[in-house]
């Protein structure tokens, strides 16, 4: 995720970073902006049409469909923005909690290699679960002091959950926490689950298709068709205006498209990876 200051406005203006639309649209905006001077060409100079002309008034179309065009793109960015706060809200809480487990073991267990066990254990989901949303696919891994392997073909998550829950268990039959002291820390063990499955809901379950495809034929159409109505009044600085129009609309439906999947490796994602090296080092201290 990209780390700035707010409050900065004429650096980020006049700067163009790897990740900004308009390095993505400069193509497409070249294609329409040789698009708009053919249309203005042929209308001004070659047909040479007049005020009388029906042409001159698609702009009538284009004043109604454009509140209209706002109202989709401001739901798409929005219902975008919430899947994206949602994944970072989730991550939130799987830090809170781990930490939360950590400070409670830490009070209750006194073996030290129990506590070692959930030192490597508790980071081990966080990270488990950032490879499983990213698809990155490893082979077996076997944990230092931990004698743990885990399977990278099959639900990681999972199995590093398990094994948690296993080793509390274990220590409820030896004795070594009471009934209590278990379901107390039932709460925060049980939620690691639940942001698993949040976050894979968020993942699995893209904008609908036939949404995304409609704005973007919508975009297509009403953008292609500007030059048409407004060459009449603005003549050739219709290849700018519309060039521009065509930059705002298309970038907010790609900024939509990548704040959307929030737990992959764009600039605009997740720093899920840096969360789980925090997380790491929490409980490190904590442990």
């Amino acid at each position: 995720m990209i780390s700035y200051n707010p409050k900065i406005w004429f650096a980020y203006i006049f700067r163009f970073h790897k990740s900004d639309s308009f390095r993505k649209l400069l193509p497409s905006i070249l294609v329409i902006a040789l698009y708009s001077g053919i249309v203005a060409y042929l209308e001004i100079e070659y047909f040479k049409l007049d005020d009388t002309s029906h042409v001159k008034n698609l702009f009538v179309i284009h004043t109604t469909l454009g509140f209209v065009i706002s109202l989709l793109l401001a739901y798409r960015i929005n219902s975008a923005y919430d899947r994206w706060w949602e994944g970072r809200k989730l991550w939130g809480s799987l830090m809170n909690n781990s930490r939360n487990l950590a400070i409670k073991l830490s009070v209750i267990l006194k073996d030290e290699k129990d506590l070692a066990y959930f030192r490597k254990l508790i980071p081990s989901y966080a990270s488990m679960l950032n490879k499983h949303l990213k698809d990155e696919e490893t082979s077996m891994q076997l944990f230092e002091q931990v004698d743990l392997v885990i399977d990278h073909h099959k639900h990681r998550p999972n199995q590093v959950a398990k094994m948690i829950f296993q080793k509390i268990n274990d220590l409820y039959i030896t004795h070594k926490i009471s009934g209590d002291q278990l379901i107390i820390l039932n709460n925060e063990f049980q939620s690691f689950t639940d942001i698993c499955g949040a976050c894979e809901r968020i993942k699995n379950t893209p904008i609908p298709y036939s949404y995304s495809a409609f704005i973007k034929k919508f975009i297509f159409i009403f953008v292609l068709t500007l030059p048409y109505a407004y060459s009449f009044t603005l003549g050739y600085y219709v290849i700018p205006v519309v060039s521009f129009i065509f930059y705002v609309l298309v970038s907010i439906e790609l900024i939509s498209e990548e704040i959307e999947e929030p737990f992959g490796y764009d600039e605009n994602d997740l720093p899920t990876t840096k969360i789980a090296e925090n997380i790491k080092k929490y409980i490190e201290e904590i442990l």
